[in-house]
């Protein structure tokens, strides 16, 4: 009670708390608004002189009726005064009354207080008498706890006007009190323990006071904590802030340290490698050159020392570009260390802004609440990470160490600060580091510009040194050309000596010529030796000066690389800005939305202020007719006064306020122009970064043209170069071959010699072949490098235009945001301007229901002076209805203005609403078009790639085409005659097939063509190979003739060559190349004997494709016999079967094929949809692996996160709705299950129809069987077997995968509920009498066709019906076992033919026709196999597919009628809940009405009474009260006001203030005008009223002393804006200092960035030019090198020539040794391999025999096992059930007599009368069942903790029984066919579960024709999905309405159902309702 006193204390001291703020608000208004009144005076009074009564009786009938409206609007007043004076008694009486409750408690505590006092004292006496020493300190301490007064008793309850410090005060009383007693009771308790237990006397007094002290410690210690929680609270707050602060700065100081340390790390690796190139180059030139000195040997020590000069230029040259380089990088780091200086020196400015306006806004809130200025200053230190808001966060942090010293928070403040100073020292330390490091790069530009201007010095000398060298190479042409001549003048001779030879037959003649001819070819090929010598030099200098150029194309690349990088950077700092620009969009967005809740709120107020204007005018009205009827009455000339002085305040007040609103108004726009103008500087800023980076992509592009276009330029030459030498090289051959048919014809006599000499020099020739092989290779690495390099352009040429193309698009999309930035800057200004006008017309409406306050006041006192004071004449009546008259017009004025202006801010108000609505439009579709955009280029980056790949591929698959193509143009020519005859006849056969209509003989088709092309192209090369061999053995023997003299021109060669050579290796300058030479002869060794190993290994594998070659094209002809033999039994087949059998086979065939056209389309479309998700699964990967994650994204994904969180909340709130509706529904739920019962007796019906179908079916079937097996004995089977074969295999392939296919799809189309056909059918409960009739006219078709088919069709659906029950039970094994059985037979049946046919080439003249006819025999047998198991599959699967299709049409129609059914329930329930909801709501409001009608009431008669009783007493005390009340909100408005002012007065700029002197002026000439009018109208009305004269004088007096004191205040007010404006100068001046040195420094970083940018550019300048001086160097060389490749070559190709006819002539007949090793291996192979598959044809036949034996017996078996489960129940079960009956209590036997019933099938009209005749039962039946619930586990004895069941009903043991047998600790048998047959109910299967297959087998067929027996499970369960049988926990939604309805089948496989949808749960709901 007194917590709740209490409460309700405090609430009346807030509420006449706030009553006193607003009537002190009231009244300040009111005196404002008088003051301005006065101050604007009477303007628009009518000046005519002559004007007279005319005027004075208008201004009489207006001021009448305006009184009249103010005593309307008085009247009002008075009753809701009247009214809440009522409420206020009400609330006063109640709170009396509860008064005197409390009053009456204390009075009672006090009493007995007084009881437990004297008790206390009677204790503590004989606590004394017992131990004398014991009590002395607590009766001491007793008494003196009662000292306290009760003085205030009675006192409170004597008035009725009691006031509220008496409810405070007695709320403490009854506090103290409380404690008191408390405290008594606890002493109390313990003397009484003390009088109990005597011994412990002495201990009892030191035990109180450790108790007491004990109590004080806990509280002290509670208070502690408290405290030191509070204070660790706030401790942890400034921590993490300034932690966050230390993260964030030591996080980016890392990243600019690891950002340095990457940059210095990239050039040093740019550093190495450039020394490295420079030095493999400076090697290269010197072999060069010294090369080109050996070949001329004139003038070698000058050349050579040049050489090395020019190579040491040239490395200082690298040197100083890399380090060029170098420095450019620095210096555009720099650049952008500098740009972002910048870019923090402009955010730095804004943050000084925002924290000046933010300081602002703090002192006014400190002026607002100064007592909480310690808990905000705070949080205010967390937002930024830079430097300067650290340096801030220090000063807040010393601020508040000083403001929070009281509570002791200095020490950790301190640390604070401590660690705050560390950071910035070290942040400082790390600065000057880097200045440090600058410095010094700095220093190092320096020195590399000296450096450069050496360069220049040397390259002129370079200059003079490449002409020296090229005049060298002009010499070295010359005896080139004399070399030519020479060559041509030794043919002439040639062919003269020829002749000579012809013409001398004489022997001694010719031994002569031969000696001469020996000589010159001797001396030819001294020369000879030496062109190859020059050659190899040629080309060693050649593939020098390509690694030259491959290294230069290398640094090339890398420059491009690090351009791109720059450019990668350029992007990157795009897209920060493109990111500033988005938060800026989105902050734009926050404050519309903000801006439109403001203008909501504006609009509201609007509407508020129409009322309160409306309100006015009826107390104004009120007002002008009291005061006419206080004219009418007459008024004395003191009330008159009373009202000028009044009236005059009023107009004093009121100007005063339109002054502070005109002040205001020109502050803002000020800070709006401000605002503009810094905009406008931002956006020059940006555009200057925008066209920075626009130059740099230009420089970039422009770099990147130039260096392709070089590129391009030299590789043109390159290709002209390779053109002519390879010309230059076809001639050399033909030259040189030419010479050595010559020489061969001459050397015979000389053989043996020779030969030997040639084997010695062999080796030497196998050196030159290595050294010549690898030239090649090294050239064609280049020209791999030369094309890489070139494709690596193209791609990064392309990757830069589409940069550019995104760069312009962002361009574009910054300017639009731009602009829609600038005019969301202007709808806000505009929006904020609205506000503060709204705000100040509030203002101005607040002073005018004062002013009307007032005038209701001033009426109430005229009314008591007239009832006083006696009439006077009225002399100066009409002085007061012309004042009247002005101030009503200046009324009506000011009244019209405010409405023009509301209606102009409405107007502005929309627009911007519109206007906002389109920015909003226009953002989100720019959003969209970045978003696509983005999408764009990812597409575009991936297709580009993927397009290389594939090119790529291309070009590889191209060139392998290329080769085949041809190899085998040459055999395709000669083969086209044979193929076409083969074609004929191929074509023929075709034609027989289609007759036939097989799809086999189709397929077959293809593979026999094929490989009898192949086998034709085989014997083609064989043909040819041994035509090759013929003239291959004939080119060997005049080859063996020629060979004598080639080999001893060849070994005198050799001769000079070697001695060339150890010349060579004698001097030693060539070691090096000796060990070069060396170490790449190892290489080449090793990797010849590589190529060689594979070699061997592709000779072998082509031995084995020959002879599986040849094994494929017996295997073919066989294949041909035994197809005519097979298409002529086809055709007498045919003819005979024509008749019987075809029109069945055809129509089936027919749909068949037809269903599976629909399937294959079904699966085309899906799996097109796959591939397109898949593909768009890739891109997307692809696209975010390849771009990265954009902080955009991240962004919107943290946006989209937020919207699902409120979608998460909205959906919540939705459940919780429809938890409600599922509430009601379960008061309807017992009609739905009246219903279901219904159905189910329904679908048992159905069910009961179509088991007794079943049974006419299967009596049809076994006609059908009777009839089928006089087919066995026709032959004429074969012609129909040999035509499905190939069709049933297709068939019964599509039909598997389609059906593995339609699994999935039905299983999930029909909601996981149905897994088995027959069971099925017990659910067409909607069509039960179409499908009965359907099926029997099904059964007449059947019945008639049976008797017209013949016995063919009978055999095979006789095994049809055999394997159907098998197939429907294990579909699953079935196919896995076909699958593996067709595999198996196609490998048997090629296996087997292979081995018949070369069985019959080894006996084709003993046993041709016995093999035959055995061959043909086996595989008609094999054929007939095969065709039974697939006919048998094929009618399985059809049977399927229709069962499956009829009962998905079904199903789908009863779940949309139950579907359509549910929502039409669900549209009824939201429609009743939202009606009950109107109804509650209009209830409430009702109720409402009625109670404040009540209240109403109540304040009427209360106020009637009152008036009856007389309320002055009352009304002085009240009106004493708000006087005071007055003077105190007077006094803290008037300090508010001034701090207010004060602040708004210093963020005041000169220029609002000389306005605001300006319009204090007019407005003091506007008085002087006015003072003059009413002086002019003062002489008028004399003039024609004298009586006036005395009044008109006296009223202007007043008005001079009006004036006068006027002027003394306009003087006292200007001399306080002066001093105001001089404060806010000074403030200006200061803040115009702060900002001159800000703008002081960024000027001084865009000179130094300016300075950087000219030296940049200077130094890009100079590397060009260097660039096209080493460019020019290089093509000079270029075109020297490529005159002597050319002469080398020519002699290159003619030694290659030569090599090669040479390695041709040994690979051939190397190959020939291969093939006939190959061929003597491939025979022996072939008879063992033979042997082999003979012994595994045998092996895989008897498997064969032996599977189909036990596919018998487990047939067999299963139809025995079928047959014999048939009517038997499980013993276990009955025996459990039948002991738990015995231990169940009596009340629940009757539901183990009807389980036990419906097991047995007992009807339930039988059980329940059984029940009425005996109820008894024995106890405890219920522990066998559960602890022998299943077959597999034993009965246990019961454990004594296993009691508590017994005492739970039936039904819960029941569901634990289900439970435990739901989970199987068998693995799950495999259903047979009779295990899918309809149930009753599913409700039945579910306790089926774990009784064994045989009994439930058995008890099915049954339980269908018993469907009332089971009423345990049967109303329930039908609506329950039992599926998941394991337990998934109680979390989810309980309630069965809200669970998914489903057929419940016996599946052994978890299904996919919600996880709480358990089984358990289900039941337990069950029995909870």
């Amino acid at each position: 009670m007194s917590s709740w006193l209490g409460g309700l204390g405090s609430g009346l001291g807030q509420s006449l708390g706030q009553v006193g703020g607003s009537l002190a608000s009231l009244t300040g208004q009111i005196s404002n608004f008088t003051k301005d009144m006065l101050m604007e005076g009477t303007e628009d009074v009518p000046d005519f002189p002559n004007s007279g009564r005319e005027e004075n009786e208008a201004t009489h009938s207006v001021l009448r009726s305006e009184n009249e409206r103010l005593k309307k609007l008085y009247t009002d007043l008075e009753e809701k005064h009247e009214a809440s004076e009522l409420q206020i008694k009400q609330q006063s009486s109640s709170y009396r009354s509860q008064l005197q409750q409390k009053e009456e408690e204390i009075n009672h505590l006090k009493a007995r207080q007084l009881a437990l006092q004297d008790e206390l004292l009677r204790l503590q006496s004989a606590a004394q008498s017992a131990h004398s020493g014991s009590g002395s300190t607590p009766a001491a301490s007793a008494p003196s706890s009662f000292s306290y007064g009760i003085s205030h008793r009675g006192s409170a309850f004597h008035d009725d006007d009691m006031d509220f410090g008496d409810v405070i005060s007695s709320q403490q009383e009854i506090n103290r009190l409380s404690n008191e007693v408390s405290r008594l009771e606890s002493e109390l308790g313990h003397w009484r323990h003390i009088a109990q237990t005597k011994v412990q006397g002495a201990q009892s007094s030191d035990q109180t006071e450790i108790c007491k002290l004990q109590n004080i410690i806990k509280e002290l210690k509670q208070n502690r904590s408290q405290e030191i929680d509070d204070h660790q609270h706030e401790m942890s707050v400034l921590q993490n802030a300034h932690q966050q602060k230390l993260t964030e700065i030591s996080r980016r100081h890392r990243e600019e340290l690891s950002d340095y340390e990457e940059r210095i790390e990239e050039l040093e690796n740019l550093l190495q490698q450039g020394g490295s190139g420079v030095t493999v180059t400076d090697h290269s030139k010197v072999y060069e050159m010294q090369n080109t000195i050996q070949i001329l040997q004139m003038e070698k020590v000058e050349s050579t020392k040049q050489i090395e000069d020019l190579e040491n230029k040239i490395k200082e040259i690298h040197k100083r570009l890399s380090s060029a380089e170098h420095d450019q990088e620095v210096w555009k780091n720099e650049q952008e260390r500098l740009e972002e200086e910048k870019r923090q020196m402009t955010e730095q400015c804004e943050r000084l802004k925002l924290e000046l306006s933010e300081a602002q806004q703090s002192a006014l809130r400190q002026s607002d609440a100064a007592t909480e200025e310690e808990e905000t200053i705070l949080p205010h230190s967390s937002s930024d990470a830079e430097v300067l808001r650290l340096q801030q966060a220090l000063t807040d942090a010393e601020n508040e160490i000083m403001r929070l010293s009281s509570l002791n928070q200095d020490i950790s403040l301190a640390e604070d600060n401590q660690k705050l100073q560390m950071c910035v020292q070290t942040l400082e330390k790390e600065k000057s580091l880097l200045s440090q490091e600058k410095e010094e790069l700095q220093i190092s530009l320096s020195k590399l510009s000296s450096e450069y201007e050496v360069i220049k010095s040397t390259a002129t000398r370079d200059l003079d040194l490449f002409s020296q060298v090229h005049d060298l190479k002009h010499n070295l042409e010359a005896k080139e050309q004399e070399l030519n001549q020479s060559i041509h003048e030794n043919e002439i001779l040639m062919a003269e000596l020829e002749e000579l030879d012809k013409q001398n037959q004489e022997a001694t003649k010719h031994v002569i010529l031969i000696k001469d001819q020996l000589s010159k070819q001797q001396s030819e090929g001294d020369s000879v030796i030496k062109k190859l010598k020059e050659e190899l030099d040629g080309e060693k200098q050649r593939t020098h000066q390509l690694e030259d150029d491959k290294m230069n194309i290398i640094k090339e690349l890398n420059v491009q690389k690090e351009k791109l990088t720059h450019s990668e950077q350029a992007l990157s700092d795009l897209q920060l800005t493109k990111q500033k620009l988005e938060d800026k969009v989105e902050d734009l967005v926050d404050q519309l939305s903000k801006s439109e809740k403001n203008n909501f709120a504006i609009q509201k107020e609007n509407h508020e202020l129409r009322e309160h204007i409306r309100q006015n005018e009826e107390e104004l009205s009120t007002v002008r007719s009291e005061l006419t009827q206080s004219q009418a009455q007459g008024s004395s000339s003191n009330l008159k006064d009373d009202l000028l002085k009044e009236g005059e305040t009023q107009v004093q007040n009121l100007k005063q306020n339109l002054s502070e609103v005109e002040q205001l108004n020109e502050h803002l726009e000020q800070v709006a122009f401000d605002l503009r103008t810094e905009n406008e500087e931002l956006l020059e800023a940006y555009e200057e970064v925008r066209n920075q980076l626009e130059e740099s992509v230009a420089g970039n592009k422009q770099i990147s043209l130039e260096k392709t276009a070089m590129l391009e330029w030299e590789k043109a030459p390159l290709e002209t170069e390779l053109c002519r030498a390879e010309k230059r090289v076809l001639e050399e051959e033909q030259k040189y071959e030419l010479t050595v048919q010559e020489l061969s014809s001459a050397c015979s006599p000389e053989q043996e010699r020779l030969i030997q000499l040639n084997q010695e020099k062999d080796f030497e020739i196998a050196e030159l072949k290595k050294s010549i092989e690898q030239m090649d290779t090294d050239h064609k690495r280049t020209k791999e490098t030369l094309s890489s390099s070139l494709e690596e352009q193209r791609q990064l040429t392309q990757l830069i235009n589409e940069k550019e193309i995104c760069i312009v698009k962002l361009k574009e999309k910054s300017s639009e945001l731009q602009k829609e930035l600038d005019k969301c800057a202007q709808t806000l200004r505009k929006n904020e301007t609205l506000r503060q006008t709204i705000e100040e017309k509030d203002r101005s409406l607040g002073s005018m229901k004062e002013e009307n306050n007032h005038l209701q006041e001033e009426l109430e006192r005229l009314r008591e002076q007239q009832s006083r004071v006696v009439p006077v004449p009225e002399p100066r009546t009409l002085d007061s209805t012309t004042e009247l008259e002005s101030e009503l017009s200046q009324l009506h004025r000011i009244k019209g203005h405010l409405e023009e202006e509301i209606k102009h801010h409405q107007k502005m108000i929309e627009d911007q609403n519109q206007s906002k609505l389109q920015l909003l439009q226009s953002l989100q579709e720019q959003k969209k078009e970045m978003d696509e955009f983005k999408y764009q280029h990812e597409q575009m980056s991936i297709s580009h790639t993927r397009l290389f790949l594939e090119k790529d591929e291309e070009i590889k698959n191209l060139q392998k085409t290329i080769e085949q193509i041809k190899a085998q143009l040459h055999e395709e020519r000669q083969d086209s005659q044979t193929e076409n005859s083969d074609i004929f006849q191929e074509t023929k056969v075709q034609s027989l097939n289609i007759e036939n209509g097989s799809e086999k003989h189709d397929l077959s088709k293809a593979e026999t063509e094929r490989l009898v092309k192949g086998i034709k192209e085989r014997e083609l090369e064989i043909k040819l190979l041994n035509e090759k061999n013929i003239s291959l053995t004939k080119q060997i023997d005049q080859l063996s003739r020629d060979e004598v003299g080639k080999l001893t021109q060849i070994i005198q060669q050799k001769d000079l060559e070697i001695q060339a050579l150890h010349a060579r290796i004698s001097s030693a300058s060539y070691s090096q190349d000796v060990v070069y030479l060396q170490q790449q002869l190892h290489a080449y060794a090793m990797e010849r004997e590589k190529v060689m190993v594979i070699l061997n290994e592709k000779t072998r594998e082509n031995s084995q494709l020959k002879t599986e070659y040849h094994k494929v094209i017996d295997i073919i002809s066989a294949k041909e016999a035994a197809l005519i033999k097979l298409q002529d039994e086809n055709k007498k087949m045919s003819t005979r079967f024509e008749s019987s059998g075809q029109d069945m086979f055809k129509e089936t065939i027919q749909n068949l094929s037809r269903i599976i056209r629909e399937k294959d389309i079904e699966i085309d479309a899906l799996s097109q949809k796959c591939q397109t998700l898949l593909t768009v699964l890739q891109t997307s990967g692809t696209g975010s692996e390849a771009g990265g994650v954009n902080s955009n994204q991240f962004e919107e994904l943290l946006q989209e996160r937020d919207k699902l969180k409120q979608q998460v909340k909205k959906m919540e709130e939705w459940k919780q709705q429809v938890m409600t509706t599922v509430q009601n529904m379960q008061h309807e739920s017992a009609q739905l299950q009246e219903e279901l019962h219904q159905l189910q007796a329904q679908v048992s019906v159905d069910s009961d129809n179509n088991s007794k179908l079943q049974v006419d079916y299967t009596g049809l079937i076994q006609s059908y069987e009777q009839n089928e097996t006089k087919l066995k004995n026709f032959g004429q089977e074969l012609a129909q077997v040999q035509h499905s074969i190939g069709q049933l295999c297709n068939t019964k392939d599509l039909l598997l995968g389609k059906l593995d296919i339609m699994s999935p799809q039905l299983s999930s189309g029909s909601s996981l509920t149905f897994q088995a056909a027959e069971p099925l059918r017990a659910s067409q409960s909607s069509e039960p009498h179409e499908s009965s009739q359907l099926l029997q006219q099904e059964v007449e078709d059947l019945r008639k066709s049976l008797q017209e088919k013949d016995a063919t069709i009978r055999t095979l659906q006789e095994n049809n019906h055999r394997l159907s029950d098998s197939v429907a039970a294990s579909s699953e094994v079935e196919r896995k076992e076909h699958e593996q059985a067709d595999s198996e037979i196609k490998q048997l049946k090629e296996k087997q033919e292979v081995l018949q046919n070369l069985l019959k080439e080894k006996d084709l003249l003993i046993k041709a026709k016995s093999d035959q006819l055995h061959s043909s025999n086996e595989n008609l047998a094999n054929k007939v196999n095969e065709n039974e198991l697939l006919r048998q599959a094929v009618t399985n699967l059809k049977e399927r597919i229709l069962i499956l299709e009829l009962d998905i049409s079904k199903l789908k129609g009863e779940n949309e009628k139950i579907v359509e059914a549910s929502k039409g329930k669900e549209t009824e329930y939201q429609a009743l809940q939202e009606t009950n909801m109107k109804f509650s709501m209009m209830l409430r409001e009702k109720e409402f009405e009625c109670h404040s009608m009540r209240e109403k009431a109540l304040a009427f008669e209360q106020l009637l009474k009152e008036k009856e009783q007389g309320k002055a007493g009352e009304l002085n005390q009240l009106l004493n009260a708000v006087k005071s009340m007055q003077e105190k909100t007077v006094t803290f408005q008037q300090e508010r006001d001034q701090v207010m002012l004060a602040l708004k007065q210093k963020q005041m700029e000169t220029s609002t203030l000389q306005n605001e002197v300006q319009r204090l002026r007019d407005k003091e000439s506007r008085l002087n005008q006015e003072l003059q009018r009413l002086r002019d109208h003062l002489l008028e009305s004399e003039d024609s009223h004298t009586r006036e004269a005395l009044a008109a004088e006296d009223r202007e007096a007043k008005l001079r002393k009006k004036v006068s004191v006027l002027e003394e205040k306009l003087v006292s007010s200007s001399n306080a804006m002066e001093s105001a404006s001089h404060q806010a100068s000074v403030q200006v001046e200061s803040l115009q200092e702060q900002l001159n040195m800000v703008s002081k420094q960024r000027d001084e970083t865009a000179l130094q960035l300016s300075v950087s940018q000219e030296q940049v550019k200077q130094y890009a300048l100079s590397l060009a030019n260097l660039q096209m001086v080493l460019e020019h160097f290089q093509q000079e060389e270029k075109a020297m090198y490529s005159a002597e490749l050319e002469k080398q070559n020519h002699l290159l190709a003619e030694w290659k020539t030569k090599a090669e006819s040479l390695e041709g002539k040994v690979l051939s007949l190397q190959e020939r040794l291969d093939e006939a090793n190959a061929a003597l291996d491939s025979a022996s192979r072939l008879t063992e391999q033979l042997d082999l598959k003979e012994e595994q044809i045998e092996e895989l036949k008897k498997q064969n025999e032996l599977h189909q034996e036990m596919l018998d017996d487990a047939q067999k078996k299963l139809m025995s096992l079928v047959n014999s489960t048939e009517g038997k129940v499980d013993k276990v079960l009955m025996r459990n059930l039948f002991i738990g009956h015995f231990h169940t209590p009596k009340h629940q036997r009757h539901e183990v007599l009807r389980l036990m019933g419906s097991i047995l099938g007992v009807k339930r009209e039988e059980m329940e009368q059984m029940f009425a005749e005996d109820q008894g039962g024995v106890t405890r039946w219920m522990t066998g069942w559960l602890g022998g619930g299943s077959k597999s586990v034993p009965n246990t004895p019961l454990r004594p903790n296993q009691q508590s069941v017994f005492n739970s009903s039936f039904s819960e043991l029941f569901v634990k029984f289900l439970e435990t047998e739901s989970h199987p600790s068998v693995p799950p048998p495999k259903l047979s066919v009779l295990g899918l047959k309809p149930l009753d109910s599913p409700g039945r299967r579910k306790a089926d579960t774990g009784i064994p297959e045989s009994f439930r087998d058995t008890a099915e067929p049954r339980a269908g024709r018993r469907t009332d027996v089971n009423p345990f499970l049967a109303p329930r369960s039908a609506a329950v999905p039992l599926i998941n049988p394991a337990g998934h926990g109680p979390g989810g939604p309980g309630h069965l309405l809200l669970k998914p309805i489903s057929d419940v089948l016996p599946t052994f496989t978890p299904l996919p159902v919600s996880p709480d949808n358990s089984a358990g749960v289900v039941l337990k709901d069950l029995l909870k309702q």
